[in-house]
């Protein structure tokens, strides 16, 4: 996104005497009667989920946005701004198993839930104020996930958000002075080094970006010019519920606890235009640095100037590589 990245790889050597995070590795059932998300359970409000035995998609019950907020701007000198903004927030469990992660799912069960994904974008975005899907997940406490239960967020928007609009500048700019799509040659770039690649199939690779900022970030693109999830066939649809999960278990293997993180995807504005420079990605955003207990935080020169990391993205990818694709404890 225009951005610089300071890396320091020498201060992986500096003694860490800053915050440690707890790790419980307790059990997890697969029903827990007192899960808001698993089949047959109360929500708040005293609304009912059904006994589902698949996916299960429902609108919040705490949204973010709301598709009926009153029409409003405010505009003081052009130094306080401000817009109403509508949309729709959706929940989307997994599983109805309490237990299951995307790394531990069947490859028949993650691409159920890819489908829905397609099926829940397309709904979404055809609403004829809807400029934005976002597809969600966070995975963890760490990452302000309050249920262990395996779901995503799916946030509409009336407008396009801050990064993916950042996004479409670069984008839509490289289209401009190159004539080719930038994540299409960002993606045979990374392919042709192999020193960024953390793993691939016939229709996706993962890679540690160039610019990563988190210590294990990781991007999924797709190897053919596709804008959005519901263009993706059969295969490809396969591919992609193949390196989700590929990637989810190297990260567990990673620090061999069941690894945090947010996900999400990128795709093309659902405000009817053709969006030619857009190609399809997921980006993987995960807090851990140096162990299971050891986090990142984005303070002090971070915050005031720029990103900064101190594991290559290359050392990153390399170590992400050597994980195992198998299950956590499998």
């Amino acid at each position: 996104m225009r951005e610089w990245v300071l890396v320091s790889p020498h201060r992986t050597q500096r003694p860490w005497q800053g915050q440690v995070e707890e790790v419980h590795l307790e059990p997890v059932p697969q029903y827990d009667p007192d899960c808001y998300l698993c089949p047959g359970n109360s929500r708040a409000g005293g609304r009912q989920n059904p006994k589902y035995e698949s996916t299960f998609v429902f609108d919040n019950d705490f949204p973010a946005l709301l598709p009926d907020a009153p029409k409003g701007s405010l505009s003081e000198r052009d130094l306080i701004v401000a817009e109403s903004e509508r949309g729709i927030c959706r929940v989307l469990c997994f599983s109805p198993r309490h237990e299951l992660t995307l790394a531990s799912m069947s490859n028949a069960a993650v691409r159920h839930v890819v489908d829905v994904w397609a099926e829940q974008y397309l709904e979404l975005g055809g609403r004829d104020w809807v400029d934005h899907v976002e597809i969600f997940e966070n995975r963890g406490a760490m990452m302000g996930a309050s249920n262990p239960h395996p779901h995503c967020q799916i946030w509409a928007n009336e407008s396009v958000p801050n990064i993916p609009a950042q996004e479409q500048q670069s984008l839509a700019s490289y289209l401009a002075n190159h004539k080719r799509c930038l994540l299409c040659d960002y993606v045979d770039l990374e392919e042709r080094s192999s020193e960024r690649l953390v793993c691939s199939n016939q229709s996706f690779v993962a890679v540690v970006p160039f610019w990563a900022v988190w210590p294990f970030e990781v991007m999924v693109l797709s190897r053919g010019h596709v804008a959005s999830l519901d263009q993706l066939g059969n295969a490809a649809r396969d591919a992609l519920t193949d390196l989700l999960r590929r990637v989810a278990a190297r990260y567990d293997n990673l620090f061999k606890v069941p690894f945090p993180y947010s996900m999400g995807f990128h795709q093309k504005p659902t405000d009817g235009e053709l969006h030619p420079e857009w190609h399809m990605h997921a980006h993987f955003l995960p807090p851990l640095l140096r162990s299971a207990t050891v986090r990142k935080f984005m303070v002090g020169y971070e915050l005031l100037c720029s990103p900064q990391r101190d594991i290559t993205p290359e050392s990153a990818a390399e170590r992400l590589r050597n994980c195992s694709e198998a299950p956590l404890g499998s």
